[in-house]
Order: structure tokens, then C-alpha cells, then sequence
């Protein structure tokens, strides 16, 4: 009687298993890079010192994020900033030190029509942008991607692929949401962010990405906490600054920096940047006014509106929640809940 064969899958299984184990040992070891601290230092000092592309808001190398409430102005201060690093000239009251880069400026706000109405007068006589600059727009998403849910992945390939072709240096995002419909929640802003991340790294590009404020109280200065979505996204860049809308006139702005790494903030509260927006030809566009205090933009409470917020500090606080837990849920810093509390409390000795 013949002797039955082995089975091939039954032969091959030892071998898959010994080719998945060394698979994993090779990742694990390409996965961190570790040297001593020293070597680290001797190897940064080799490379270039980061550039300012605009102040110091945002430098050479780095992921910034921009964001401000609807119709402030957002896009209308990208597309100056591309203008600018695309042909190496500084935005007059802002400083750029970088050479000339090609950006492109991956727009999914504007249609052409509203592009060119920004940047013409009365549709004629065009204004005149830099080669390097290129600007991209959504067409359609292949059918039944969105279904399937890869419409966010094909959508991030489609970026590396334009950056790659088109030799980018700088890829601005108008806005981030198109990115992820869930950056609100923290497991969906989390990969978003990873993905930016590495596409910077891998191709040392400087990105600047726009985003929303919700709805916000104008009485109050401006901080991390008025990014819409997840906290895991202002974790991950590495600067980031905001448009406040002044209270003294319609089309003033100030811009304010909320987070750096390449140097100490310097547009804080006590001094942000004071823009107007204008269109004296054919360029919409920022522009530069001075500095001042963001106090002096904020819209002033009266007596009752002061009361009101005092009592709802103290009511929250007599449940037991922390300063933290009460800045949190009424979208304040727990310094300005601390202040509220001590006021307070002064007021409640002054009584007895």
C-alpha cells in the first residue's frame, strides 16, 4: 500500500511561522533609531538651522496648524502665505527667511470661480502668482469608495503622490476636516495625525494645516482649548496660532501663537499681531497694522453678564469639581476659573 504525501500546507505552515517571526524581529529593529545623546546632538548639528516662513509663528520643518472661527479669514491668509514663500518675499510686517519653495496648496473650500474672485479685480486682471506655487482641488471620489470607507485613505495617497510628482517643499491643508469627519474623538484624530507626521518626516516638507474654532465666547482670550475636535491635535504639531476677530472694528483680526518649539512665544496676550483685512487691487489679503494687547479686542462683559458667570463658577465648584473640571466644561482656563473663585471669595469676606 502506498504511503499517503504529506500535505503541502502542512509543510509550509513551520516554514510561514519561522518567515513571520524573523518579519517581526527585522520591524522591531528598523522601527527605532537609538543613539547616545551626544550622537544625537553632533548628528542635528549637521543640519540646517529651521527658517522663519512667517514669523515666529511658523518655521522650515515644522507641522503648524492655523484656526479660527468661520469667516475670519482663514484661507485668505494661507493663500498670502503660499504667495509669499512660493516667491521669497516677506509679508510686509512679518519676516520670512526662507529662499523661495514650491508649496502646494491643497484647497478644499474654494471653487475656481471664488479663487479668481479673490484675486482679480472684478474678474479681470489677474493677479499674478509665483510658478512654484500650485494650488490643488478636490475632483470625485472613485464610486463606492466612501461606502467602503476608503475614500480618507485614498485621499492621503493622493497627497503623497502630489507631493512626490511635484517636488513640494511646503503642502498647506484648507482644511483639515476633509482629512477625517471624526477629529473630534481622539481614536480617529490620532492615525490622522500619525499619517501628517510621517508624510513631514519622510519628505522634510513644513505643513500648515487650517481648522475651526466652535462657537466661543468673545469675551475671552483666545487658547488651546478653541480647536474644535480631539486635543490630540494641537498634541501632535509643533506650532500653532489662531485669528482672533476684534471687537473694535469688523475687519480687524490679530493673530495670536498658542503653541511653539523653536522658540519661546512671542505673540502671546500681551502682545498680538494686529492685521486688517483689505483688497487694495487685486490681492485679498492681511495686512499689518502693529501690535497691542488681545484685551483691547475682546468684547467687554457688563455687571450682569460678570454676575452670571461668577455664580455659575461657584454653583459648579460647590458639586465638588475641580478648577480643572470646571474650565473644561465651560470652555475656560483654569487660571480664569481660579480668578473667578478668589473674586469671589474677596467679595464674600467684604459682605461679613
Amino acid at each position: 500500500m502506498e504511503k499517503a504525501l504529506p500535505n503541502f500546507d502542512s509543510l509550509m505552515a513551520p516554514l510561514q511561522s519561522h518567515i513571520d517571526t524573523l518579519q517581526k524581529h527585522f520591524d522591531a529593529h528598523t522601527l527605532l533609531e537609538i543613539l547616545t545623546a551626544q550622537q544625537w546632538l553632533v548628528m542635528a548639528s549637521g543640519r540646517p538651522i529651521p527658517k522663519m516662513l512667517f514669523s515666529e509663528f511658523w518655521f522650515e520643518g515644522e507641522f503648524c496648524m492655523l484656526f479660527a472661527d468661520t469667516n475670519l479669514g482663514k484661507s485668505i491668509l494661507a493663500v498670502q502665505l503660499a504667495d509669499s514663500i512660493s516667491k521669497g518675499a516677506a509679508i510686509p510686517g512679518f519676516h520670512l527667511q526662507a529662499a523661495p519653495q514650491r508649496v502646494l496648496y491643497v484647497d478644499f473650500e474654494l471653487s475656481d470661480k471664488q479663487f479668481e474672485a479673490r484675486y482679480s479685480a472684478n474678474f479681470k486682471d489677474h493677479y499674478a502668482f509665483s510658478e512654484e506655487f500650485l494650488r490643488a482641488e478636490l475632483t470625485s471620489a472613485p464610486v463606492g469608495s466612501e461606502a467602503a470607507g476608503q475614500f480618507e485613505t485614498l485621499l492621503h495617497n493622493a497627497l503623497e503622490k502630489a507631493v512626490v510628482e511635484h517636488e513640494a517643499r511646503v503642502l498647506i491643508i484648507d482644511n483639515i476636516t476633509y482629512l477625517s469627519c471624526e477629529t473630534e474623538r481622539a481614536q480617529h484624530a490620532l492615525p490622522l495625525m500619525k499619517q501628517l507626521k510621517s508624510l513631514q518626516r519622510k519628505y522634510d516638507l513644513s505643513i500648515l494645516t487650517l481648522a475651526h474654532t466652535p462657537k466661543r465666547d468673545l469675551t475671552r482670550p483666545l487658547t488651546r482649548n478653541d480647536l474644535q475636535g480631539s486635543k490630540m491635535l494641537i498634541n501632535f504639531c509643533d506650532s500653532a496660532f489662531a485669528i482672533g476677530e476684534s471687537q473694535q472694528e469688523r475687519r480687524v483680526r490679530y493673530l495670536k501663537q498658542i503653541k511653539a518649539r523653536n522658540v519661546e512665544l512671542k505673540y502671546d496676550s500681551d502682545q498680538v499681531c494686529v492685521c486688517q483685512i483689505a483688497k487694495p487691487s487685486n490681492f485679498l489679503q492681511f495686512q499689518w497694522h502693529g501690535f497691542g494687547a488681545e484685551f483691547e479686542h475682546l468684547r467687554q462683559q457688563n455687571e450682569e453678564e460678570r454676575a452670571s458667570k461668577g455664580q455659575e463658577i461657584a454653583a459648579l465648584k460647590a458639586t465638588g469639581l475641580s478648577n480643572v473640571a470646571i474650565a473644561k466644561k465651560m470652555n475656560l482656563t483654569e487660571g480664569t476659573v481660579r480668578y473667578w473663585l478668589k473674586s469671589s471669595t474677596r467679595s464674600c469676606k467684604q459682605c461679613t
